[in-house]
C-alpha cells in the first residue's frame, strides 16, 4: 500500500471516526492517514520488527503478532472496520482469517494482487510466471503462498458467509469497476458477515 492514490481510495472506504484494526499494517502509513484525515483510532497488527518500529515512530498503535495465530485476543465486533490489505496471499489459512476478520469487525476490507490481470495472463501464456508491480517477486523467492483472482474471492466470500458490500479493482491509482478480473492489478472488497 505504498502508492498515495491507492491509499486514499482505500481510506475513503473507512467511515470517519471508525475504530480500525489493520492486519499486516506494514509501517502504519494507512492508519496514520486515517487518524489524521478521518479521525479514526485503532491498532495495527504486524510481525516484522522494522515495520513495528516504523509504526511506533509514526505514532501508530501496533501489536506484534503472527496472523497465522488468529485474532483470539479480540472480542467479537471490537472494531468498526478491519483492514487486510495485501496480506491474504501470505497466509496459509485464508478462509479462517476472513471469518476472524468478520468476527472482530463490523466491516472488512481486503485487497490482494489480482492474478487474472491481463498482463499476468499473457506472461503465463508465454510459459512464465508474471513479475509485476503488484506481484514483484520471482516465483521461487516470493512471500506469497498463493495467488488469487477477483472472481476467486467472490466465490470464497460466498463460501465463508460474507456479504460483499462493494468490490472493484485498482490500477495505477485509479478505480476499475468494469471487468476488474481482467483489467485490475489489485482487487478490493468491502464486506460484512451475512
Amino acid at each position: 500500500m505504498s502508492e498515495r492514490a491507492d491509499l486514499e481510495i482505500i481510506a475513503d472506504l473507512v467511515p470517519p471516526g471508525s475504530r480500525v484494526l489493520d492486519l499486516g499494517c506494514a509501517g502504519g502509513e494507512l492508519l496514520a492517514h486515517l487518524k489524521q484525515h478521518r479521525g479514526c483510532s485503532g491498532y495495527g497488527i504486524e510481525i516484522a520488527d522494522a515495520n513495528v518500529l516504523a509504526c511506533t515512530q509514526r505514532g501508530v498503535n501496533v501489536i506484534q503478532l503472527n496472523l497465522e495465530e488468529g485474532l483470539a485476543l479480540f472480542e467479537d465486533h471490537s472494531f468498526d472496520v478491519v483492514l487486510q490489505l495485501e496480506t491474504l496471499q501470505n497466509l496459509r489459512n485464508t478462509e479462517n482469517m476472513l471469518r476472524e476478520t468478520a468476527r472482530v469487525g463490523r466491516i472488512g476490507i481486503v485487497s490482494f494482487p489480482n492474478f487474472a490481470h491481463w498482463p499476468n495472463r499473457l506472461r503465463v501464456l508465454a510459459g512464465r510466471m508474471p513479475v509485476t508491480k503488484a506481484l514483484p517477486y520471482q516465483w521461487y523467492d516470493t512471500p506469497n503462498i498463493r495467488v488469487g483472482t477477483h472472481i476467486d474471492f467472490e466465490v470464497l466470500a460466498k463460501k465463508t458467509g460474507l456479504q460483499i458490500i462493494d468490490s472493484f479493482g485498482l490500477r495505477d491509482g485509479h478505480v476499475v469497476r468494469r471487468w476488474p478480473n481482467l483489467r485490475a492489478r489489485v482487487s478490493v472488497f468491502k464486506f460484512e458477515h451475512a
